[in-house]
């Protein structure tokens, strides 16, 4: 996986379509919950909890 698949995120519950407009995937939320990060199912894209919002969640 390379680094552009991975998204720093600012919130624990995210929305990823693939970024691919047409060529992407349908829209899928993915909330962490007491993760750091979380990995879409359908294109592996990688998003990582910034540190100042993880401590805020929990």
């Amino acid at each position: 996986m390379s680094d552009q698949d991975s998204h720093t995120v600012e919130r624990p519950v995210v929305a990823c379509d693939g970024g691919g407009g047409a060529l992407g995937h349908p829209r899928v939320y993915l909330n962490m919950g007491t993760r750091r990060e979380i990995a879409c199912p359908y294109c592996s894209r990688r998003y990582v909890l910034k540190d100042e919002a993880a401590q805020a969640a929990h």
